[in-house]
């Protein structure tokens, strides 16, 4: 490592110290009171190149010209409920034209929680972070993190809001799940220390790494994105449990937390939202862990704080309560606007603006964003999906597979040709469970496979059953939504009613989940495989196991507790 590099990466580590430097100061009187307001703000980007005369282009430039947010956050569309990730180079190329028309560089973002393939096609296609629990082994998280700050900065994006520190030990949570790397806090602290080691430790592509969501959004059964999520535990339980894996990234070096719309009444007895909670974000953030990091909201556009605050009241009260950036507030220049009006009235005081201000503008120049805000287009096919970074997706989804139960011995299956495949995908114009498909009709082209839909009905359940029947042994592959969409996370549609005439048809029967484990607990008798991820590298893996075409070493990051009785 060269001297330069070694203070690039010793630099990113000195972040509170970096904030008092005259460059720093330089650019911060150099502001005025509403671009100081503007630099905290993040606004999303869809990926596309918009044209440059439409309005969706119009605004975007605005924002940055007129209104000077601090930077972009990459987000996707949906469409027929699939997810539409953007093209890489153009996501490089809008980001480029932005950091040209900025009077400081902007700084992007981008929820990389299984590297940039969240986001972005063409990347590295790994597995959820629950997968890399499964495999037990932080090493491979750890290079998950340097492949991921690698591909980032390649495109333009510099902060990484990822990992996930919430230790998912609730099976009802409708968001997190698959995100988490499991349910014991050891474990998930262990992954999130690797994560950040691997995100941080490179000289050349150093990025800045954000766990979530502070206090923790484990425990709850509501989408925050649809409801304002309660999470109930005692403050012995939440600082010995929840807390733990966010201690942990403090101690590794994390550069920004970033905070929950959940209620925690053990550590805000007014129960307010966390994040707009003085008493999370100060005091059990700030005072009692210690950190002098960067506090992001959670978007402030999610129903869990929007339909209680617009988008000013959200961002005063954020800022009131200890957070630094203000994430996708609806109206950006209604948050804008409320700020730099909170510190003229004195609600908010100009030091506590200039703390915030600082801290994102000494990441910037952490990041040498001030001498180079723009990336080289020419280089970024060579830096993304290298041999390498396919070696470790290959081995992770692999190794993740897990064996819940086989009191039978009926996994693998031991004579592929005589069974039957039912695939079940959540919605019909879903592509999950596909790449399962065609891999187990690759390897055994004589084994019968059946793609189904959620709405069955009666005829078709008993026309299943009845293919059911004629064959030796039976399989069931379901693949559960892990995004954040209301009422996807379990069994679609009548999934439940076949899989339990599947079971009366006198044959053997299996399940395997193509990601979500958790709908396994409503069939306890069953044996079982899991993926823990819905990612089509994920199903090839599954289809391998299945077969018998590879070894089964994962471990169940989490428990299936039988299902509360109806």
């Amino acid at each position: 490592m060269t001297v330069s590099r070694f203070l690039s990466a010793a630099l990113l580590l000195a972040a509170p110290a970096f904030a008092q430097s005259p460059e720093v100061d330089r650019l911060l009187t150099s502001l005025t009171l509403e671009e100081k307001a503007a630099q905290l703000v993040m606004v999303p980007f869809y990926g596309g190149l918009p044209n440059a005369k439409s309005p969706a282009y119009r605004e975007l430039h605005a924002l940055v010209t007129d209104v000077r947010v601090g930077g972009f956050i990459l987000l996707n569309r949906v469409q027929r409920g699939n997810v539409v990730r953007a093209d890489p180079h153009a996501v490089a190329t809008f980001l480029n034209r932005m950091q040209r028309l900025s009077k400081l560089p902007l700084i992007a973002g981008g929820d990389f929680e299984r590297g940039a393939s969240m986001r972005v096609e063409a990347t590295a296609p790994f597995p959820h972070a629950m997968a890399f629990g499964a495999t037990g082994d932080p090493a491979l998280t750890r290079a998950l993190g340097a492949a991921t700050a690698r591909e980032a900065r390649a495109m333009g994006i510099h902060w990484i809001f990822a990992p996930v520190a919430d230790v998912n030990n609730n099976p009802d949570n409708p968001v997190i799940h698959l995100r988490a790397f499991g349910e014991d806090p050891g474990l998930v602290a262990s992954h999130v220390q690797a994560f950040i080691e691997g995100a941080r430790g490179s000289a050349e592509t150093p990025a800045l790494v954000t766990v979530k969501h502070f206090p923790g959004h484990g425990d709850t059964s509501e989408d925050s994105h649809y409801a304002l999520a309660r999470v109930t535990a005692p403050a012995e339980r939440l600082r010995a449990l929840e807390l733990a894996p966010f201690r942990a990234a403090i101690a590794a070096g994390v550069d920004s937390i970033m905070t929950a719309h959940v209620i925690v009444p053990a550590l805000e007895p007014a129960e307010i939202p966390a994040t707009v909670s003085p008493a999370i974000l100060t005091g059990v953030l700030r005072d009692e862990l210690g950190f002098t990091g960067l506090v992001s909201t959670d978007a402030l556009d999610m129903r869990g704080l929007s339909r209680f605050f617009d988008s000013g009241e959200a961002a005063v009260r954020a800022l009131e309560a200890g957070a630094d950036l203000v994430l996708m507030p609806p109206d950006p220049r209604a948050a804008v606007k409320a700020v730099a009006a909170a510190v003229r009235s004195g609600r908010l005081s100009a030091a506590r603006l200039d703390d915030s201000v600082r801290k994102l503008l000494a990441a910037k120049l952490r990041l040498n964003l001030h001498q180079h805000r723009m990336v080289d287009l020419d280089a970024l096919p060579d830096a993304l999906d290298t041999p390498e970074d396919q070696a470790l997706a290959a081995e992770a989804v692999r190794r993740a597979i897990t064996v819940v139960r086989n009191p039978a011995g009926l996994l693998p299956l031991k004579n592929p040709t005589r069974a039957c495949l039912f695939v079940l995908p959540p919605t019909r114009t879903s592509t999950l469970g596909e790449a399962f498909a065609a891999a187990i009709t690759e390897a055994s082209p004589k084994m019968r496979v059946e793609t189904l839909s959620p709405q069955l009905t009666p005829a078709a359940i008993a026309a299943a059953v009845k293919t059911a029947a004629s064959c030796e042994t039976v399989v069931a592959a379901y693949a559960a939504y892990n995004a954040a969409y209301p009422q996807r996370a379990a069994l679609a549609g009548n999934y439940p009613a076949l899989i339990e005439k599947l079971q009366s048809a006198g044959r053997p029967l299996a399940l395997v989940a193509l990601g979500n484990p958790y709908p396994l607990r409503h069939f306890p008798a069953l044996p079982a495989l899991v993926s823990f991820s819905t990612v089509p590298l994920s199903e090839e893996a599954a289809a391998r196991a299945l077969l018998g075409l590879a070894p089964i070493s994962g471990v169940m990051p989490v428990s299936l507790p039988p299902p509360p009785a109806r």
